[in-house]
């Protein structure tokens, strides 16, 4: 048998079945520790990825010019999901088996990183999602994933209280039904919302690609509601609050992290998401130096401020970083149990402390769309 066909009949195993001689190869070079990164740097979704890939490569970077970690250089090595679960399942099979990846930053939506924790697991690879915000991703996705973003059952929880503390009493809500995030965040939404005394009066649903909206908004509009609740990502926000307006809804929007790519949410929504207010991770109006010194320097890199999604990726790539420097070896089962020793890292979306489910609870930040910009409004805490 050739040595192509042999490498190629090892490369399907690794595919397959993860093969244990195939993980861990970082550890045992001499050369770069490489991390990964998966996320949507094309498609719909594009500027959340693009964005988590700034942050995580700035951090990478600093680490380098600092020495690197353990006397080794970093190689940041990123997938394009696509935005796609089974393209980023792929993506993790290509890290954990060609690339020898020793910690994996990705990925940047809920159903995406679902996808990817079974494979990271099977392979002993520690995964930190700096985005995905579903509770079933710690959950279901096996101890080797972790998270530096809060959950959705505190985010629709936050939500709720705010909507109350707003006075709105009927709130109407459009979900994007193929989505884990859009629907675990509208029933944490509602479950909170009901118990504070507001009423959701009705609930439509699209999913994403879908570009005509009107008739769940024309139904949505007949119910009278004081708000309309968006839980989806910030291209299909913008399109549905532009039909919205066209329909004569002129009730305030509310939506959660997923609306977080601000240029391209008031680009491709324009003054139909004036007014609207959302929850999320990150505001550069925060005046601690941590954060000051972060917005300096990615600034100055990437010539544009930052957006939560690449303060959330620059947080996770420190996390892992900070964890490869403290294991007792920078894979595995070591590294693992580094990271889910972490408590109060000084990240620039707040404190971080993992606890035993891998989740960082730490508050949201409020943001409200004026004059087309994000402008910070209140800061939410655990307890709201």
């Amino acid at each position: 048998m050739s040595l192509l066909w042999r490498y190629r009949l090892l490369l399907v195993a690794c595919a397959v079945a993860v093969w244990p001689g195939c993980k861990g190869q970082s550890a045992k070079r001499t050369g770069p520790l490489v991390i990964g990164m998966v996320g949507a740097l094309s498609g719909p979704e594009a500027q959340m990825g693009r964005s988590i890939q700034e942050g995580a490569l700035l951090a990478i970077e600093q680490a380098n010019a600092a020495g690197g970690v353990r006397g080794r250089k970093l190689e940041l090595r990123s997938y394009d999901s696509q935005g796609r679960p089974e393209e980023a399942a792929r993506a993790t099979v290509r890290l954990v088996t060609l690339d020898g990846a020793a910690l994996i930053v990705g990925g940047d939506t809920s159903g995406s990183t679902l996808a990817m924790g079974p494979v990271a697991a099977r392979a002993q690879v520690p995964l930190v999602t700096p985005a995905a915000t579903s509770p079933r991703v710690t959950a279901e996705g096996g101890p080797y994933v972790f998270r530096v973003c809060f959950v959705d059952t505190f985010q629709g929880t936050a939500l709720a209280g705010l909507a109350r503390d707003e006075g709105f009493g009927r709130v109407a809500a459009l979900v994007d039904m193929k989505s884990d995030y859009s629907v675990g965040l509208a029933h944490e939404f509602e479950k909170r919302f009901v118990a504070l005394g507001g009423t959701l009066v009705g609930t439509s649903t699209y999913a994403q690609g879908d570009s005509d909206f009107r008739a769940q908004l024309t139904h949505l509009k007949g119910l009278q509601p004081d708000a309309l609740f968006i839980p989806g990502y910030y291209a299909d926000a913008a399109a549905i609050a532009i039909q919205a307006r066209q329909l004569g809804l002129a009730m305030p929007l509310l939506g959660g992290d997923g609306w977080d790519s601000v240029s391209e949410l008031v680009s491709l929504g324009g003054q139909a998401v004036e007014g609207s207010q959302f929850t999320t991770h990150f505001s550069p109006d925060n005046p601690s130096a941590r954060v000051q010194g972060f917005l300096r320097d990615f600034q100055a890199r990437f010539g544009h401020v930052p957006p939560s999604g690449s303060a959330l990726g620059y947080d996770a790539a420190r996390v892992g970083l900070d964890a490869l420097r403290r294991a007792s070896a920078p894979t595995g089962q070591p590294l693992r149990d580094a990271l889910a020793q972490t408590a109060t890292f000084d990240g620039v979306t707040g404190l971080i402390t993992l606890g035993q489910d891998r989740n960082a609870v730490k508050p949201a930040v409020v943001l409200r769309i004026r004059s087309g910009r994000a402008v910070f409004v209140t800061e939410l805490s655990p307890e709201h």
